[in-house]
Order: structure tokens, then sequence, then C-alpha cells
């Protein structure tokens, strides 16, 4: 099983989350690429600190949206999002290449992850700009989302992500942000549903329905203020219940 984590979404003189700590931990790094979060000088030292643990790197690419997290929805033309998408992974990309490593795969980023997951347009944007990036690199998304099925048509390796503490609806879709049960603090409680997720391929909805939850890598959000210790339960239940972790790229 892979552990992400989004990292390097701080900037300037902002920072946000321990990204050394859980470049320590989580065997992918979700790296923010300047549009909802990071700088020049972030991407830099999170992709020096992914390239000497051995971390995969992959694009978080969002909103041209900063003073929002890239969490308010934007109605993008097709053109533009395609555009701005390619334009965050070829600047990740330049930092890969000064330490020897490379983007293995893209993520969006808080309202495009959403957004890409039922509309058409901004998903094909998305898949636009990765065909035109690389017809080989991965796409990291909900399973069975718009996304997913237009990178499957488009030939991109599709890998299909779970979030250990985000709260699901009982139809697979996660709970809205601000709305209760969204997120899940109790590091206990998110360690127990990544060995679930892991092992049985089934997360616990908040209406406490059983749901499938098929995935190939775990996410946990390294903007929560204990995301440190609950990456650390995570990765010790993990472990301890035989899952081997690894990469996916």
């Amino acid at each position: 099983m892979d552990l992400n984590a989004d990292l390097g979404e701080g900037f300037g003189i902002w920072r946000l989350g321990d990204d050394e700590a859980l470049l320590g931990l989580v065997t992918s790094a979700n790296v923010a690429c300047g549009f909802h979060g990071g700088d020049p000088s972030t991407m830099r030292r999170v992709c020096e600190g992914a390239a000497r643990r051995g971390v995969a790197v992959g694009a978080q690419v969002g909103y041209r949206d900063l003073a929002g997290f890239g969490r308010r929805h934007i109605a993008y033309d097709f053109a533009e999002l395609r555009d701005e998408v390619t334009y965050q992974l070829g600047a990740l990309s330049a930092f890969c290449q000064l330490f020897n490593t490379r983007v293995r795969y893209l993520k969006p980023h808080g309202a495009l992850y959403h957004a890409a997951a039922t509309d058409e347009s901004q998903a094909a944007a998305v898949v636009a700009a990765v065909t035109g990036y690389s017809p080989e690199l991965p796409v990291l998304c909900m399973p069975g989302s718009t996304l997913a099925q237009l990178a499957v048509g488009a030939g991109l390796p599709v890998v299909a992500e779970a979030f250990a503490d985000r709260g699901y609806l009982p139809n697979g879709v996660l709970v809205p942000r601000g709305t209760p049960g969204a997120l899940i603090t109790d590091p206990d409680a998110v360690a127990t549903r990544a060995v679930r997720i892991a092992t049985e391929r089934t997360v616990v909805a908040v209406d406490g329905t059983v749901i499938p939850c098929p995935a190939d890598s775990i996410c946990v959000h390294g903007d929560t203020h204990n995301a440190v210790s609950a990456t650390e339960l995570v990765r010790a239940s993990l472990i301890d219940a035989g899952v081997p972790l690894a990469p996916f790229a």
C-alpha cells in the first residue's frame, strides 16, 4: 500500500504542516505547485527532502487561489485550466531534476479534485495536460470518478485513492468540508480506518453503513493539526497488520 500526504503547502513566511516529519513517514508526497499553496523555495526544499528519503514526488495541482487554499470552485475555460495544470507540472519537474528525481504522478487538490470527479470539462482539461506532459504519468484520484474514467480512456494509468482522515457519504463521495463528519481527527480512528481500507477494501460511512473502498494509495492530510501523530500511527498500524508500504509509482 502507498501512503501519501499533501506537502509543501506553505508559502513565504507562512508554514503549513511539518513537511520534514511527514517525509519520514509517507511513501509518496503530493507537492503543492504554487497555485493553491507552495512557492519555489518550498517546492525545492520538499523535492530535495523527498529525493533524499526515496519518497515519490507527485504534482498536486490546483486552482490559482492562494487566498482560498484552492478550496473554492472556479469555472475555468477548458484551455485555461489545461494550461495552468501543465504550468504546475513543469514547475515541479524543474525542481525534481535538481535532485535526480522526477514527477511520478499527478493528483488534483481541493476544489479541483472534487470538480474533476464529476465535471467532464474540468476532468478533460486535467487529462489533456497530463497526456501532453507524459502519456505514462499516473493520475491519483477517486475510483470511479469522471477523472478516472477519462484518464483510463486516454490510456493513462489510474491509481485509486482513499482517505483515512475524511468522512464518506453512503454513496462513496467525501463528506463536504464544513459539514459534520467531514474530518476524522482522532489518530486512533484514522489508523483504524486506514487498516480497514488496506485489508478489507471497505470504509464505514457517516451513517454507519459499510461501503466498498478499493484503493492502492491512502491519504492523510498534512494540514491538520495532528497530522504527524496520526500518520505515525497509521504507518505503524499498517505495518503491524502486515501491509507492506511502498510507492505505487
